[in-house]
């Protein structure tokens, strides 16, 4: 079977699946106090169904594959999946996103199920803000869950703040602190145009630029050298001798997309071609419909193809995303 390459000669080796829209927080720049209308349970990918794309997707190129939701711990039989998933020939490295609220509970039994680690979300270290973010009251059960996942050899667990003008950039310098005592990777990413009833507002987003500046004035960042293709989309820094690092991702004032290697999953099994682009493939029909792996793979390969060469979220006439981040998988 051919390899998957874009239009754009780049090479798509990451798959970001999503496996349930269904999230224990409702943090304010994801989805409205309420909620979401939740797919219809038959739409949902079932586990074998996704096991089976990832199979065939490294049969194509595949290596990374990171699990997403809403908040996947959330999910029934979420550690016998990953066991399973941790088993696909030509996967190197299977990692997950969550909010961490479950992390504690769950972090031993996925390191056990062959996870390599975990990305946490976590937006404010004060208590208050928290709850506000998230209109949840769960900090304590956060950092709980990122200190176990460390125990657990989660490693390196990377804790994502999304950086929000005149809400928690009072605690930019304190989220980078965390690496100089614990071998955290602190990220830091620009606040991104998605569809929420708090809307979006470009004056509220700071730039990575503006981020590191601020970490600066107290003290200086050393660049952290990479391996090339190894590096992801992170500008990476540490303090002087510090355990851990401190990386910027930039999709907004510095995009990056002409290395983009991703493509998404959908929970009900939509393949997303680009994170800002409501541009989707189905993939669930030729799962469900006796399609062959070749056939399921063809399709794979066509979203590969079709990828945009870029965003356009600093165009006049570019549109926020129709889908909340919630159902697009983190």
């Amino acid at each position: 079977m051919p390899k998957l390459v874009d239009a754009y000669a780049r090479k798509i080796d990451y798959l970001r699946i999503s496996v349930t829209d269904r999230c224990n927080l409702r943090c304010v720049y994801c989805m409205p106090p309420q909620g979401i209308d939740l797919a219809e349970s038959k739409n949902i990918l079932r586990y074998e169904e996704i096991l089976r794309t990832a199979r065939i997707a490294c049969a194509n190129g595949v290596t990374k594959i990171r699990i997403t939701g809403g908040e996947p711990l959330v999910r029934r039989g979420i550690v016998d999946f990953l066991k399973s998933l941790s088993a696909t020939p030509g996967l190197v490295d299977l990692s997950l996103t969550t909010n961490g609220v479950l992390l504690k509970e769950y972090a031993a039994a996925l390191k056990s199920a062959g996870l390599r680690r975990v990305n946490v979300s976590l937006d404010s270290l004060n208590a208050e803000r928290f709850k506000k973010i998230t209109r949840g009251d769960n900090l304590t059960q956060v950092q709980g869950g990122i200190e176990e996942a460390q125990r657990a050899g989660l490693t390196p667990v990377k804790i994502n703040m999304v950086a929000i003008k005149g809400f928690n950039d009072g605690e930019i310098v304190e989220f980078a602190m965390l690496s100089k005592t614990k071998p955290y990777h602190v990220r830091f990413i620009e606040y991104m145009p998605f569809d929420t009833t708090e809307g979006w507002q470009r004056d509220k987003c700071i730039s990575a630029k503006e981020l590191k500046a601020m970490i600066e004035t107290v003290e200086p960042l050393e660049p952290v050298l990479t391996t090339a293709g190894n590096a992801g989309p992170a500008k990476r820094f540490r303090f002087k001798d510090a355990p851990g690092e401190v990386g910027f991702i930039s999709p907004v004032s510095e995009h990056f997309c002409g290395s983009c290697n991703r493509l998404r999953l959908t929970a009900d099994g939509k393949l997303r071609l680009c994170l800002f682009s409501d541009t989707e493939i189905d993939l669930r029909a030729p799962l469900r419909d006796g399609s062959s792996d070749e056939a399921v793979a063809n399709v794979i390969l066509r979203a590969a193809f079709e990828k945009p060469e870029k965003h356009l979220i600093n165009e006049n006439f570019f549109k926020k995303c129709s889908r909340t981040m919630s159902l697009i998988g983190g």
